[in-house]
């Protein structure tokens, strides 16, 4: 893990666009290549059963497709003008609309309220880092407390080998331990940016098959490597 001193790295602005640009195209390239696949079955296969699982292999694809642009359009787009707000309802939508198929479960619990939208594109980046703190599947339970401008982001994802995924909190930091980041790490470093905009900390901790994550508002500068508590078990990392 890299030093709490360590420099804070800064991605060229046109580096950062084209690394989130090569996430949003790995995420949206299979379905569509999906719905190439189907288009060509139609095309060439008279078959009455095959062209029936043509169709609906491009029906599901194409809402695959088309629930990942959405996430993305909200989780790393602009969103609006500067100090726009979001709908919590819209967040949970997209959100729900990117596990619709998979073999991961969302529920979420948050008021009916607009929230700054860099707080929104925090919490909806944490689901997917949730995400990958359960490699094989289970749920991810959103839940949102507190206003708009002072709000608590719990998220619990829970299932077989959790774990806090591999330099996740490098990345967050902006401090990777490799000094650099890619295609595969660009999500949680993102994740970091839009934290430290959102002035939000957030903390990782695992207990049994359980990952928590929670962000609430910042009230200093946060370092990675907490210290050890009295009872010598690490503390949670705070990253902001």
């Amino acid at each position: 893990m890299s030093s709490p001193t360590s420099p804070t790295l800064h991605l060229d602005g046109l580096d950062l666009a084209a690394l989130l640009c090569s996430r949003v195209c790995h995420d949206v390239i299979s379905p569509v290549g999906a719905i190439v696949n189907g288009l060509e079955v139609l095309e060439d296969d008279q078959d009455e059963s095959m062209r029936t699982f043509a169709l609906e292999l491009i029906g599901k694809s194409a809402r695959q497709a088309s629930a990942r642009l959405k996430f993305a359009r909200i989780a790393f787009g602009a969103a609006g003008s500067a100090g726009a707000s979001i709908d919590l309802a819209d967040a949970e939508g997209v959100a729900k609309g990117m596990f619709s198929d998979e073999k991961t479960k969302l529920t979420w619990s948050a008021p009916q309220a607009l929230f700054p939208k860099n707080k929104v594109k925090l919490l909806l980046n944490l689901v997917m880092v949730a995400t990958s703190a359960i490699p094989r599947g289970g749920v991810i339970d959103v839940v949102v407390s507190g206003d708009a401008e002072a709000p608590t982001l719990v998220l619990k994802a829970k299932g077989s080998h959790a774990r806090i995924p591999p330099h996740v909190e490098e990345l967050m930091a902006g401090r990777p331990e490799s000094g650099t980041v890619d295609a595969h790490g660009i999500l949680p470093f993102y994740a970091g940016l839009v934290a430290r905009a959102a002035a939000m900390d957030v903390r990782f901790a695992i207990e049994g098959d359980e990952v928590t994550i929670t962000a609430t508002p910042a009230a200093s500068p946060a370092v990675i490597g907490a210290p050890e508590d009295p009872d010598g078990e690490a503390s949670d990392t705070a990253l902001a």
